[in-house]
C-alpha cells in the first residue's frame, strides 16, 4: 500500500504571528529581532516582503537595515509562538493521529489511513488543512505531499507561500534531480563541498552515483543520501502522543556588557539555571546532563558538557554543574558576551530518586526541592518575577528582574 505523507511548514511563522497584531504592516517589510542597542541585533524571522530585499535569518539588524532602510522591527514573543504551535497541531490531529512535529512551525502527517475516511486525495486533504489553518488562525502554510518524509519536506519548500506541491513516484526525478545537491534535505555546506569535489553537483548526480563509492567516501551518511535522492527513505511518522517536543531545555542571554569576573558569572549562571530548572519542572522532566556555551566578544564559542550522577530538575544542581564547567574551562578574567545553560539527556522517569533513610535530617536535595517548588508556586500565582535572586536587582547585565524587558534565547 502506497504511503501518503504531508509536510506542513508555516510561512514566516514568527513574523506572521506578530503581524496578527499589526495588520496594517502586512504588506510592508517586517522582521522579528532583538534590540541593536542591547547588542541583541539579530534577525530572528522575516516576512515575505522582507525576503524580497534579501534579508536573511541570523544576519545583523545593521546589515538588514542596509538592504532595506524602511524595515519594520518587532520584538519576539515566544509564548505566542508556543500557543499557535499547539493550536496548529491540534488542527492536524483532526485528520490523523500520526503527526510528528519537526520544529515549532513544521510537522509531518501520515494521512494514508485518512483518505478513505475523508473521501479525498492527499493533495485535496493538504489543501483542506491549509484552508482550515488559515481560517482558524489567520496564518498560512505550505504543504508538501509525497510518499516519504524527505520528499514531503522538500515539497513544502518547493513553492511558497500558501501552496501545495505534489512529489510522487512519477515526477520526483523531473522536479528534484535537476536541483543543486545542496538542496537535498540533510546535505549541509561541508557535505555539499565534498560532493562537489567528487563532481556530484545535482541531486540527480547523487542519485546516479555508485552507492558503494558514496559509502566509502562519506560513510553511513553517504548511503543515507543515496537513499534520499532515490526516494528510498521509509522512516515512519511518529504518533503525536509519542513525540517528546523537548529534546533539550536551555536559556541564554547576550549581555548588555561583557561578564568579567566570578561574581558576574555567578549572577548569570544563577539566573539561567533557575529558569532552565523551572521549565523542566513545568514539563515533568529531568536532565541527565548540563551543556554550557560561552561566546566571547570576538564571537568565538566554546561548548562543554557534563553528565550528572543522577537526573535532576533542580536549579541548585544545574548551577553547580554549570559553574564546574566554567571553572575548568574558562579564565574568569576573560570577558563573556553570551552564556547559555542547557539541560540535556532529558527523561520523565523519576524511579531512580534516592530516598533518605534519616527522616530527622533531610538531605540537602530535599531542602532545595522544597525551596524551588515553593518558588514555582509563588511565580505561578504572582508572575515570573515575583521572586528573583538578590543579585539580579538593578543589575547592569541585561538580566531582567521584572522591571524591564529582556530578550533571551530559548531552545528545545
Amino acid at each position: 500500500m502506497a504511503r501518503w505523507i504531508l509536510h506542513c511548514d508555516m510561512n514566516s511563522f514568527f513574523a506572521s504571528v506578530e503581524l496578527l497584531d499589526y495588520p496594517s504592516l502586512r504588506d510592508r517589510p517586517v522582521a522579528v529581532g532583538g534590540n541593536p542597542k542591547d547588542r541583541r541585533g539579530i534577525i530572528l524571522a522575516k516576512n515575505e516582503a522582507a525576503k524580497k530585499y534579501g534579508i536573511k535569518t541570523a544576519e545583523t539588524i545593521w546589515s538588514a537595515k542596509q538592504k532595506c532602510p524602511q524595515l519594520v522591527l518587532l520584538p519576539p514573543h515566544h509564548d505566542k509562538y508556543e500557543e499557535y504551535c499547539g493550536r496548529i497541531n491540534s488542527i492536524y490531529l483532526r485528520y490523523t493521529d500520526l503527526v510528528e512535529p519537526f520544529s515549532i512551525d513544521e510537522s509531518w502527517l501520515d494521512v494514508t489511513g485518512s483518505l478513505e475516511h475523508f473521501g479525498k486525495s492527499a493533495v485535496q486533504l493538504a489543501d483542506d488543512i491549509r484552508q482550515v489553518v488559515k481560517e482558524e488562525t489567520g496564518l498560512t502554510l505550505s504543504a508538501g505531499v509525497s510518499f516519504n518524509k524527505i520528499f514531503a519536506k522538500m515539497g513544502s519548500e518547493y513553492k511558497k507561500p500558501d501552496a501545495t506541491t505534489l512529489i510522487d513516484p512519477t515526477n520526483y526525478r523531473d522536479i528534484l534531480w535537476p536541483m543543486p545537491v545542496r538542496e537535498l534535505f540533510f546535505v549541509g555546506a561541508v557535505t555539499a563541498e565534498k560532493l562537489h569535489r567528487m563532481n556530484i553537483l545535482t541531486i540527480g548526480d547523487l542519485a546516479r552515483s555508485d552507492p558503494e563509492f558514496l559509502a566509502l567516501s562519506l560513510g553511513k551518511h553517504g548511503s543515507q543520501l543515496y537513499a534520499y535522492a532515490n526516494g528510498l527513505e521509509d522512516s515512519p511518522v511518529a504518533r503525536y502522543q509519542d513525540h517528546r517536543a523537548y529534546k533539550s531545555v536551555g536559556n541564554g542571554i547576550t549581555f548588555k556588557r561583557n561578564l568579567v569576573g566570578i561574581e558576574d558569572v555567578r549572577t548569570a549562571v544563577n539566573a539561567l539555571s533557575d529558569r532552565v530548572a523551572g521549565r523542566l519542572r513545568s514539563q515533568g522532566l529531568r536532565c541527565g546532563g548540563v551543556k554550557l556555551d560561552i561566546k566571547d566578544p570576538d564571537f568565538r564559542v566554546i561548548t562543554r558538557q557534563l553528565q550528572l550522577a543522577r537526573p535532576t530538575d533542580l536549579g541548585s544542581e544545574i548551577r553547580r554543574a554549570a559553574m564546574d564547567l566554567i571553572e575548568k574551562n574558562w579564565q574568569f578574567g576573560d570577558p563573556i558576551r553570551l552564556l547559555t545553560v542547557t539541560a540535556i539527556n532529558l527523561t520523565d522517569d523519576k524511579s531512580d530518586e534516592q530516598l533518605s533513610f534519616d527522616l530527622l535530617t533531610p538531605r540537602p536535595e530535599a531542602q532545595d526541592r522544597a525551596v524551588e517548588e515553593t518558588l514555582d508556586s509563588i511565580r505561578k500565582k504572582f508572575g515570573r518575577y515575583a521572586v528573583v535572586y538578590g543579585g539580579l536587582l538593578g543589575n547592569d547585565l541585561g538580566i531582567s528582574d521584572g522591571r524591564r524587558d529582556e530578550i533571551e534565547y530559548e531552545e528545545r
